[in-house]
């Protein structure tokens, strides 16, 4: 993987850190996920899929100011698109459900992708530029990669602090009129 990538990748999480200080290491694994593999393990099927939005979207309330899209791979292929500025300036939720559920049937991520990935986020770690330790990062990746990398929920620390309401889509299953022309 090119030197561009890295240095992307590594952005990304150091402005996710900025932007999320209750981050733990389990919101570190959960975008660094999302990053390789898009949203193919959050879905069942695809009457939950629209439950689970419906039921968000008519809680949403309050929440920390979140630019609409932004990417979350370093590649740009990748993107969490938040519900409250989404909703905020009119997107369409049936829309963005037919997104996610492209994005989970079509987008094939790779396990050396995440792999590399938290590599990147464990040398962050070593040279200070994110506040966890080295070893818990690497014992909390060991276990993931013994469960076949599951999905995990956001900790109780980054729910409470930042309600977070989104969804993972490729940015090529956006269409016309759901991505801001200048998306983050």
């Amino acid at each position: 993987m090119e030197l561009r990538e890295e240095a992307t990748f590594r952005q990304i999480l150091a402005s996710q850190m900025e932007r999320y200080p209750r981050l733990q290491v389990q919101d570190l694994y959960k975008l660094v996920l999302q990053a390789a593999m898009g949203s193919e393990h959050a879905v069942r099927d695809e009457a939950a899929a629209r439950q689970w939005l419906e039921s968000e979207l008519s809680r949403l309330g309050d929440g920390p100011e979140e630019p609409e899209v932004e990417s979350i791979s370093p590649d740009g292929a990748i993107v969490r698109v938040h519900l409250r500025p989404y909703t905020a300036k009119g997107g369409d939720p049936h829309r963005l459900l037919a997104a996610f559920l492209e994005t989970a049937r079509e987008y094939k991520g790779e396990e050396a992708r995440l792999q590399q990935y938290w590599l990147w986020a464990e040398e962050m770690c070593r040279s200070g530029q994110l506040p966890f330790r080295e070893e818990d990062l690497r014992r909390f990746f060991a276990d993931m990669e013994a469960q076949g990398y599951p999905a995990v929920h956001h900790s109780k620390q980054y729910r409470d602090a930042y309600r977070p309401a989104y969804r993972v889509v490729a940015r090529a299953f956006l269409t016309e009129g759901q991505e801001p022309s200048a998306a983050g």
